[in-house]
């Protein structure tokens, strides 16, 4: 491919600043407009992060914003020569889409804000692709305690969350993950998008680093696709589990986070245990990170899908010190280069 490739756009998450911060015995938030100049520093061979996503959440971005704060925002991010993509609806705090009729209202109102802001910032033009994400807001071992109904709870919320988000001309993308109930295997994340049965509306937001833990059973055993005592030496067992897992998820598909993973899971400050994002260039990372892109940017033939017009480097739960060094943004843009110039293209 021609390094020359102007899509997928090029884009750094703002919530690592957040996630896991400033919690009891946790690292102090670091601000949005911190986050900013250090993204808009980066730079490896002339070549520029496009753009952000974003967090709808204090202190970063109030839920509540008024129009002119959105305004103020859209024009704050603009003057660093960014684009704004997808935004994340804080949808943890006041919900949970598999929880009494107070907790999934929450869920839904927390939808219905973030659809306002995205559908605000679509119109100013500062936005110009992306969706809003969603979890499950509920823990694996809640969910453990019934788990059809619950799944068949958190589908109808997240139905209901579909259609505040047409109405919005919005999307909504679950990131899967291994601390969220009805998300935490990709078997059930499959089930679950199913249940809901809204393809063009409700997808799944890929994380490389999330989606890895996914072949190894964390929290469903028995949905594990690689081996007990895996040898991670042994390249085509990982290659041939990633591709599994692919072909199942990349239909439902809708949004795509770069990051890397040394398959431990830890936590951080309030975070639930889940899997631990590693710097790029972290020795014991698992993933070849262009390489294993392909899998979600291609489909099984190898023919790119061109499904997602941006991708974002996420780096959730980063220590503050590591976040605050240039060199780890220039190491992050050097491989989401490396992976848009294996798996670009270069007019819509």
């Amino acid at each position: 491919m021609s390094a020359k490739n102007l899509f997928p756009k090029l884009h750094n998450a703002m919530w690592p600043g957040l996630v896991g911060k400033g919690g009891e015995g946790a690292e102090p938030a670091i601000d949005l407009d911190t986050m900013l100049d250090l993204t808009a520093a980066a730079e490896v061979g002339g070549v520029k992060f496009d753009g952000v996503d974003i967090f709808l959440y204090d202190p970063h971005v109030s839920i509540d914003i008024s129009d002119d704060g959105i305004k103020a925002l859209a024009e704050k991010i603009a003057g660093k020569g960014f684009t704004i993509g997808s935004v994340v609806a804080p949808v943890w705090f006041d919900g949970n889409a598999m929880g009494d009729e107070g907790k999934r209202a929450g869920f839904v109102t927390a939808v219905r804000k973030a659809c306002r802001i995205a559908k605000k910032l679509r119109e100013i033009g500062i936005r110009p692709y992306g969706l809003v994400r969603i979890d499950s807001a509920a823990s694996v071992s809640d969910w453990d305690k019934d788990p059809i109904g619950n799944t068949k709870l958190i589908a109808q919320t997240f139905r209901e969350a579909g259609t505040v988000a047409e109405d919005h001309g919005e999307r909504l993308a679950a990131e899967g993950e291994i601390c969220w109930g009805a998300m935490h295997s990709w078997r059930e994340m499959v089930h679950l998008l199913e249940l809901v049965d809204r393809p063009n509306t409700v997808g799944f937001q890929a994380d490389m680093a999330h989606t890895l833990l996914y072949t190894l059973g964390y929290n469903a055993e028995k949905d594990a696709i690689l081996p007990p005592g895996y040898d991670w030496k042994d390249k085509k067992i990982l290659d041939a589990a990633l591709k599994k897992l692919t072909v199942a998820l990349r239909p439902w598909t809708m949004d795509f986070h770069i990051a890397q993973n040394d398959a431990t899971v830890k936590g951080s400050g309030g975070h639930d245990k889940t899997g631990r994002h590693c710097v790029v260039n972290d020795p014991n990372g698992k993933l070849n990170i262009p390489h294993h892109a392909g899998f979600w940017l291609r489909d099984d033939k190898g023919v790119l899908t061109k499904n997602f017009m941006h991708i974002c480097w996420d780096g959730c739960m980063f220590p503050n010190a590591v976040l605050m060094q240039p060199e780890t943004w220039n190491n992050i843009l050097g491989a989401m280069i490396k992976v848009r110039e294996q798996h670009g293209w270069s007019t819509l």
